[in-house]
């Protein structure tokens, strides 16, 4: 008797197996404290408005805008709604499942040799059909989890998709005021060169100066020139990201009323918290730790091929007139050639190894970029100093130079030289302002700032 209820033992036993539980994704000690002390960055928390920090209402709305509007976002949003779908579908065939049938048949007498006469005769069948998968090595369980998993994934993918619109929109918005920075200290350097070729002609024609002179000073003028074209050139390209950021064609941009004069400043340093927090924030990191969950669910689903499916199934209805009623189990089981579900279930745990080194990867990426972010970032403003320094030093050069020339104590060239060194200076200064300023958007896109946390997909 006890031999004979083992195989029913076997399966109850099999029946109370568990969805594989992912393995434990645990960063190094060394990942999670601080990173590298830089009197350009703080230890506080990094807001989900990161942007916000730069106190500009032009900048609020174009990021609000691009969060509205923005093509690749309503791509994600799309995904994200197909893969909530995939999940209520997997949950739902855990349910039993039923149909409606129906059929109206008509019976011409005249066909049959017994018939006593020519009336033909109707038959109406109506029957409710029901199946149920009872899922006892939790095929289905494993399922709805792995879906589980794969919507919180693409909810993960579409705040990385935020943070990045969110980041270069804010780039496009440095671009386009460091570009006009950049432009307007130019034009103010070829208004004081022109004056200067005008007074040196003005020399010249009274004999004070030589050919050579002029020659000098309006080759720096145009020289000084040649460097507008391409700040116009960028400020245009910035406008042309905006619109399409904002999901307009990018010749809407000439419509555009946006003032900025110089690339927004921080009021204050940069908060970059710690490694445990970014761990937390970035949603690249949490994508892959819920692909690895979708990857163990699936060695669920594998393994439960191994054993038998258990369904049952019945139907009640009127068919032919009379009533009916039926009900039977299926059993189903691939056996004793196991060797393709074997297969599968190895498949199933490979893939979950690649997606536990893919959180790996990811973890690694993002602290990498961090660092590298921040070195740059704190390299960019050190250089900026210098920079300005050498504007204030070049511009004194120019003052003195030129009041020197003015006495007769010293030849026109060394004015030429002094003009040409605080140009080059005051263009430095601008572009570099313009750096450091994107050197910061790198770093809070390298922070995942926004959307830090994520709840489960339903």
């Amino acid at each position: 008797m006890i031999r004979r209820f083992a195989p029913i033992a076997a399966l109850a036993v099999a029946g109370c197996m568990t969805a594989p539980l992912p393995p434990p994704t645990i960063a190094p000690a060394s990942a999670t404290g601080a990173f590298a002390s830089l009197p350009t960055a703080a230890i506080g928390p990094v807001p989900d408005d990161w942007w916000r920090l730069y106190d500009d209402p032009a900048l609020d709305r174009l990021v609000q805008a691009s969060l509205a509007a923005n093509a690749d976002l309503r791509v994600a949003y799309s995904n994200l709604d197909g893969a909530r779908a995939a999940l209520r579908q997997a949950r739902a065939t855990r349910l039993p499942q039923t149909t409606i049938e129906s059929a109206g048949t008509i019976d011409n007498s005249a066909t049959q040799p017994s018939a006593s006469s020519n009336v033909p005769s109707t038959d109406y069948d109506l029957a409710l059909t029901a199946s149920w998968d009872i899922d006892l090595f939790g095929r289905l369980r494993s399922g709805a989890l792995a879906a589980g998993a794969d919507a919180d994934a693409q909810a993960a993918a579409l705040n990385s998709l935020r943070v990045a619109v969110v980041a270069d929109t804010v780039l496009a918005y440095v671009d386009l005021c460091g570009a006009t920075r950049a432009a307007n200290v130019s034009r103010e350097i070829i208004a004081v060169q022109e004056r200067t070729v005008g007074v040196v002609r003005d020399q010249f024609a009274a004999g004070e100066v030589s050919p050579l002179e002029v020659s000098q000073a309006a080759s720096l003028l145009e020289s000084t020139r040649a460097t507008l074209a391409p700040f116009e050139a960028s400020r245009a390209n910035a406008l042309y990201r905006i619109a399409t950021l904002q999901g307009r064609p990018p010749a809407e941009a000439g419509g555009f009323n946006i003032v900025c004069n110089a690339p927004p400043k921080l009021r204050a340093a940069v908060p970059v918290g710690d490694g445990q927090a970014l761990l937390l924030r970035r949603p690249d990191i949490r994508e892959a730790e819920r692909r690895l969950a979708a990857a163990a669910a699936r060695i669920g689903v594998a393994r439960a091929d191994l054993y038998p499916r258990v369904n049952l199934g019945g139907a009640v209805g009127l068919l032919t007139g009379g009533f009916v009623a039926t009900a039977s189990p299926l059993i189903s089981w691939a056996f004793p050639n196991q060797a393709p579900a074997r297969a599968r279930l190895e498949q199933a745990r490979a893939t979950e190894r690649a997606a536990l080194a893919g959180w790996d990867v990811a973890v690694l990426r993002a602290l990498r970029e961090v660092e590298t972010a921040l070195a740059v970032y704190d390299g960019e403003v050190r250089r900026n100093r210098a920079l300005e320094a050498a504007r204030v030093q070049s511009a004194l050069y120019a003052r003195r130079a030129a009041a020197r020339v003015r006495l007769g104590d010293a030849a026109s060239l060394i004015q030429f030289d002094a003009e040409r060194a605080r140009a080059q200076a005051a263009l430095a200064q601008a572009q570099s302002d313009l750096t450091v300023a994107q050197s910061q958007v790198a770093l809070f896109r390298a922070l995942g700032g926004g959307w830090q946390t994520n709840g489960p997909a339903g």
